[in-house]
C-alpha cells in the first residue's frame, strides 16, 4: 500500500467537543458491562462460591481470544455505510453476554458444569459485542477528529470508560450486599439495559452524511483478506502492530503479580495492596492528561510527537520495571509506591500516545479502510492482554518453583518485563517516519 503526497493525510475535523463526549458515553456503557464481568463476577466465583481462580481466568482469556475478530468486525463497518448501526449491534450483543454472564455465575452455585458451560457462551458473546461496538467507535472517531484533537481526544474517551468502571464497581457494590445470586441477576440486568439506553442516546443523530462511508455495489467490494493483506503490505502497519501487542503485553502481564508482590516481599496487608493499585492507577490518569495536554498542536513543538511519547513512555515504564527488580533484590527496602506511581505514569502515558498515534494512522492514506486498521490494532491488544495475564502469572508461578527465594523469582518477571518495553520503544521508534515526512511536505 503505497501513500503518495495527492492523497488527504487526514480526513476533516467533523467532531466537536460535545460530539467528543457523547462518544465517552458510549464508552463508559461498554466499559460498564464489561467491569460487571470482568471484576464483579471474578470475585463472586473465587469468593462465594469457592471456585479456582483460574477459572474466571480463562472465561475472561475467551472474551479477549474472541476479539481476533476485530479486523473482520471492522472491515464489515468500512463497507457496511453508517458505523452506528454496528455499535449499537456490538453493545446488544455485550449487554445480552453480560447478563447472560451473570445468570451463568449464578448457576455455577446450583450445577457447576451446566453453569460454567453457560458461562463460555456468554463471554464469547462478550468478546463478538466488544469487538463489533469497540472497533466500530474508535474508526468513527478516528474519522471525525482532527489530529490536533486525537491525543485530548482519545483522553476524554478513555477516561470517561475508566469513570463507566468506577461508577459501575461502587453502585454495584454497595448494593449487593448482602450477597444473593437474585441480585446479582437483577442488578447485572439493570446495568445491561441503561448502558444500552445510555450508548442509543448518545449516538442518535451523531454519525452526519459526511462521515458516512459510500456504499459499493457487489463487483466493487473488495474481499476481506485481500483488504487486510493490503494494509498489511504497508511497513508501518505492520510494525505499528507489532509494538501494539509487545507494549500491551508487557502492561497486562504485571496486573496479575504486582499485588502478590508487594504482599509477600514487602509484607503488605490487603488494604494496602489494594492502595497501592489505586496509586497505580492514578499515575496512569496522570499520564493520560498529560498526553492530552502536551499532545495538543500549540505544545507539541515543545514536548515532542506521539511517536516520541510513546518512545520514551515505554523506555520509562522499562526503568520502572528495572526498579522492582531492584525491589525484589532488596527485598523490601525500596520505595515501593513511588516506584509503581511512575509505572502507572509511563504506562499511562505511552498507551493513550499509542490511542491516538491509531487514530492518526487509521486515516493515513485513501479512506474506507479505517475499521479494518483499527480491527487489526484492537485485535493485537486483546489477543495481548489476554496471554498477558495468563503468561505473567502463569511465569511468575514457574519462577517461583525455579527459585528457592520468591524476590528473586518476581524479579526475574520483571526483568523480562522490562526487556519487553524496551522493544517495544524499539518498534515505535520504526514508525511513522513516512507520515511524518508526508506531513512535513505538506
Amino acid at each position: 500500500m503505497s501513500i503518495t503526497l495527492t492523497q488527504p493525510l487526514f480526513q476533516s475535523s467533523t467532531f466537536g467537543w460535545i460530539s467528543i463526549v457523547r462518544l465517552g458515553f458510549v464508552q463508559a456503557a461498554i466499559g460498564a458491562i464489561v467491569v460487571m464481568t470482568t471484576s464483579t463476577l471474578n470475585r463472586i466465583m473465587v469468593v462465594e462460591l469457592a471456585l479456582p481462580a483460574s477459572l474466571p481466568g480463562l472465561l475472561v482469556a475467551i472474551h479477549y481470544f474472541v476479539q481476533v475478530i476485530r479486523p473482520r468486525m471492522g472491515f464489515e463497518s468500512d463497507i457496511g455505510g453508517k458505523r452506528t448501526p454496528w455499535i449499537i449491534g456490538g453493545i446488544g450483543l455485550l449487554a445480552l453476554g453480560g447478563f447472560g454472564a451473570a445468570i451463568a455465575t449464578t448457576l455455577m452455585g446450583v450445577n457447576l458444569i451446566i453453569g460454567i458451560a453457560a458461562a463460555i457462551v456468554a463471554f464469547f458473546f462478550i468478546g463478538i459485542g466488544v469487538s463489533m461496538s469497540g472497533t466500530s467507535l474508535l474508526a468513527l472517531l478516528a474519522k471525525g477528529v482532527s489530529d490536533e484533537r486525537r491525543a485530548a481526544a482519545a483522553t476524554t474517551v478513555w477516561l470517561m470508560m475508566i469513570f463507566g468502571f468506577a461508577l459501575t464497581s461502587g453502585i454495584a457494590g454497595k448494593f449487593l450486599d448482602p450477597y444473593s445470586p437474585e441480585k446479582v441477576i437483577l442488578i447485572s440486568g439493570i446495568i445491561s439495559s441503561l448502558a444500552c439506553v445510555i450508548a442509543v442516546s448518545a449516538l442518535y443523530r451523531l454519525e452526519g452524511e459526511t462521515l458516512e462511508n459510500k456504499h459499493t455495489s457487489t463487483t466493487q467490494k473488495i474481499p476481506f483478506k485481500v483488504a487486510l493483506t493490503d494494509i498489511l503490505s504497508d511497513p508501518d502497519t505492520r510494525k505499528f502492530t507489532i509494538f501494539i501487542f509487545l507494549s500491551m503485553f508487557a502492561f497486562s502481564a504485571q496486573d496479575l503479580i504486582l499485588e502478590p508482590f508487594a504482599g509477600m516481599i514487602f509484607k503488605y496487608s490487603l488494604g494496602e495492596t489494594t492502595s497501592l493499585s489505586g496509586i497505580q492507577h492514578s499515575g496512569v490518569l496522570t499520564g493520560m492528561l498529560l498526553v492530552a495536554v502536551c499532545g495538543s498542536s500549540r505544545l507539541r513543538q515543545y514536548f515532542g510527537s506521539l511517536r516520541s511519547w510513546m518512545i520514551y513512555g515505554c523506555l520509562a515504564s522499562a526503568l520502572a520495571m528495572f526498579g522492582l527488580v531492584i525491589a525484589g533484590i532488596l527485598e523490601g527496602d525500596w520505595p515501593l509506591k513511588l516506584n509503581v506511581f511512575i509505572l502507572g505514569l509511563a504506562n499511562g502515558a505511552f498507551s493513550i500516545a499509542a490511542i491516538a498515534s491509531m487514530m492518526r494512522l487509521a486515516v493515513v492514506g485513501v479512506g474506507g479502510k479505517e475499521g479494518v486498521r483499527i480491527g487489526l490494532w484492537g485485535g493485537a491488544q486483546a489477543i495481548a492482554f489476554g496471554l498477558g495475564g495468563l503468561l505473567g502469572a502463569g511465569a511468575s508461578d514457574l519462577a517461583r518453583s525455579i527459585f528457592i527465594n520468591p524476590a528473586s523469582a518476581y524479579s526475574s518477571v520483571f526483568f523480562i518485563e522490562a526487556i519487553l518495553f524496551i522493544a517495544s520503544a524499539y518498534m515505535a521508534s520504526l514508525v511513522e517516519r513516512k507520515q511524518i515526512s508526508i506531513s512535513g511536505a505538506r
